[in-house]
């Protein structure tokens, strides 16, 4: 089953995650099939801008724990720093509409992304803390945008922040009203339309110079940390427990 949609339109590539059954978590299939249309999009001639969305009430709800403790997060952590790099180094713009519930690993790609607009009533969360984990893959991401008191309160802390606290914070671009996210991402992509293929080009790799530079140098580093944390005692323990509340 299909767990990423992808269609194009007006030259935009819209890139639905549609995997209810675990709330859109980063899981080897779903995280490969979002590569996967990522360099679809980059190849297209036709395709000036890729937007990022969801359906359902959760945007994404992070690491696969079933599949981390089954399997570790030894490939699983490089492949979401890959993904990073994916989306803040290619040379279209990327939108997120980020909608509903955005946790952990699923706030890497949110910050990842050039341009986000989130509904107001969505929610935010780097619960790594929670678990014996760090939040240290997205790390290269978040702590890029956020600032530096914002990230050390939602980092240590873990708990949930409201898609206007997301703004303030400097995660998101925008925070909406929730029936005006649709109106407000449309009239967003269909600007950024408006550009040049070679003016988007430059200036997004003007805008993200530094932020390539930071996943270059550390992204291996912060891979072989979640790895090992994931497969700590402490860790196992915190997610196994989790996964048995959830069912």
């Amino acid at each position: 089953m299909e767990l990423v949609r992808y269609a194009v339109a007006d030259a935009v590539a819209t890139i639905t995650l549609d995997s209810p059954h675990n709330r859109n978590a980063l899981s080897k299939q779903l995280v490969t099939e979002l590569f996967s249309h990522l360099e679809t999009a980059a190849a297209d001639e036709s395709v000036k801008v890729v937007l990022i969305a969801s359906a359902g009430k959760v945007f994404c709800s992070g690491a696969d724990l079933s599949e981390a403790t089954a399997d570790g997060m030894e490939e699983g952590a490089k492949r979401i720093v890959a993904l990073q790099r994916l989306i803040v180094s290619m040379d279209k713009p990327v939108v997120v509409r980020a909608y509903g519930a955005v946790r952990a690993g699923g706030i890497g790609i949110v910050a990842a992304a050039d341009i986000v607009v989130a509904g107001e009533s969505a929610t935010f969360a780097l619960t790594e803390v929670k678990l014996g984990l760090a939040a240290a893959i997205i790390s290269l991401t978040v702590h890029h945008r956020m600032n530096p008191r914002a990230s050390a309160l939602t980092t240590l802390g873990g708990e949930v922040f409201s898609g206007a606290d997301a703004a303030a914070y400097g995660l998101v671009t925008m925070a909406v009203p929730d029936d005006e996210i649709d109106e407000r991402v449309a009239a967003v992509c269909a600007s950024l339309a408006t550009g040049a293929p070679q003016g988007l080009r430059e200036s997004k790799r003007i805008l993200n110079a530094d932020l390539v530079a930071r996943i270059d140098a550390r992204g291996a580093e912060m891979a072989a940390l979640s790895a090992k944390l994931f497969a700590s005692d402490d860790a196992r323990e915190a997610m196994t427990a989790f996964l048995s509340r959830k069912k």
